[in-house]
């Protein structure tokens, strides 16, 4: 699957590290461009809120005007790219390191808060939506050499799989989330 992405720089970064301005992203990367109006309405914001975190976002490259879309009076974004990657490895500094720490900790709320609300609905959904997905996790002793093929090998799965073009296809989300067990961590 062709998929645009983007690797930020720390500095860009820390501007994506806010859970408001990753969910923005999120919804455009999802739904598609919209104005600021939109935006706000879907996040329970106020349009001048949503206005300053869409021009942070533009300012680090992650959203982009929609030359496609607006009239002059409402102002349309998109997304720039499909998907961002992270190299928390390449922090060398601690301020580097508390900037990965921040984005990761934005992403941890926006992922728990997408499979509590797929929990919510999934009593609405048919059968063979129901029946799709899981929330199963294993636990297995690795090194850290294996831990990371085996992430690899996850992410070259997904990698290969296209949308399907039916329509009874709908978004499916894929979480993957591969760490030491923190409880590992302990004393």
């Amino acid at each position: 699957m062709d998929v645009s992405s983007v690797t930020p720089s720390p500095q860009a970064l820390k501007a994506l590290a806010h859970p408001v301005r990753l969910r923005m992203l999120g919804l455009l990367r999802l739904d598609g461009p919209a104005t600021a109006t939109t935006l706000a309405g879907r996040l329970g914001l106020n349009t001048g809120t949503t206005s300053y975190h869409l021009r942070q976002l533009a300012e680090h490259g992650f959203v982009v005007d929609d030359p496609e879309r607006g009239n002059g009076r409402e102002r349309w974004w998109r997304a720039r790219h499909q998907l961002t990657e992270v190299d928390t490895a390449s922090a060398t500094t601690p301020e580097e390191h508390e900037t990965y720490d921040a984005y990761l900790q934005a992403v941890a709320i926006n992922y728990a808060g997408n499979l509590q609300a797929s929990v919510e609905q999934l009593s609405l959904l048919p059968a063979p939506w129901r029946e799709a997905g899981t929330m199963s996790d294993r636990v297995f002793r690795l090194t850290p050499a294996r831990a990371s093929a085996l992430t690899d090998r996850l992410l070259a799965i997904l990698d290969e799989v296209e949308d399907d073009d039916d329509p009874d296809a709908a978004p499916f989300l894929v979480n993957v989330n591969t760490y030491r067990h923190p409880r590992s961590l302990a004393p």
